[in-house]
């Protein structure tokens, strides 16, 4: 008897930043109307140590302001509003507050040295969905696993290592982040049958998306979560 093929999770990037601007509120609602299973969103650290919700370095491409995050007040942020659609900016607290019990949430760590305070933020709001961590600073993993030790994490990687799960173990991950134009199903395999789960980034055409499900991922991240439903 034939198995069922695996139905990856729904991963909305930054929300559903393909219909609206990316890591706000507005995008995560969209996403989760959508019918998400996870959301995923960026953080950074402020100047006077708030967390904040950016994928930038620095918000001048988002918003209608300049300068980088960690040189920015939470009170400066507050001032902004997106370049498309006029939102806010939002603190991880405001969105842990706006997605709690709805969707599961994967939070890559965008800047070094915070990841402490992002799960203390987690904690702080009683988050009963599932949470997942990510980060191409993968010292910043094995930080998340040192504070819970059954934490989700998910080490971001972009090529093919030669030691194929040597990068996951070294972090203590329980997932890999492969960039879909890294993605092959043999590395799939390799990871998988190491008890490790992939998730691929961000397959947005029809293409790359049925690419994804031929690798036999376990979760796509899409700035389009529509385009992942199965018919």
């Amino acid at each position: 008897m034939a198995t069922q093929a695996m139905i990856p999770l729904r991963i909305g990037h930054r929300g559903a930043a393909g219909y609206a601007p990316e890591n706000t509120i507005a995008s995560l609602d969209k996403a989760i109307a959508l019918g998400v299973d996870v959301v995923e969103i960026d953080v950074q650290g402020t100047r006077d140590g708030s967390l904040v919700v950016m994928h930038d370095c620095n918000v001048d491409r988002t918003t209608d302001g300049h300068g980088y995050v960690r040189d920015l007040r939470l009170e400066d942020l507050r001032r902004l509003r997106t370049s498309t659609g006029g939102q806010p900016v939002p603190t991880l607290a405001e969105v842990l507050e706006a997605v709690n019990g709805r969707v599961g949430l994967m939070i890559e760590m965008k800047a070094s040295g915070i990841a402490a305070p992002v799960v203390e933020a987690v904690r702080q709001a009683q988050f009963r969905s599932a949470v997942l961590y990510a980060s191409f600073q993968h010292d910043d993993l094995l930080r998340i696993r040192e504070i819970e030790c059954d934490a989700q994490t998910i080490a971001l990687f972009e090529g093919v290592p030669v030691d194929r799960t040597g990068f996951l173990r070294d972090a203590r991950a329980t997932h890999a982040g492969i960039a879909i134009g890294s993605l092959f199903p043999d590395f799939t395999r390799v990871l998988q049958e190491a008890d490790f789960q992939v998730f691929t980034y961000t397959a947005n055409e029809p293409e790359e998306i049925a690419w994804a499900r031929r690798c036999s991922v376990n979760g796509i991240i899409s700035n389009y979560p529509d385009r992942l439903l199965v018919d």
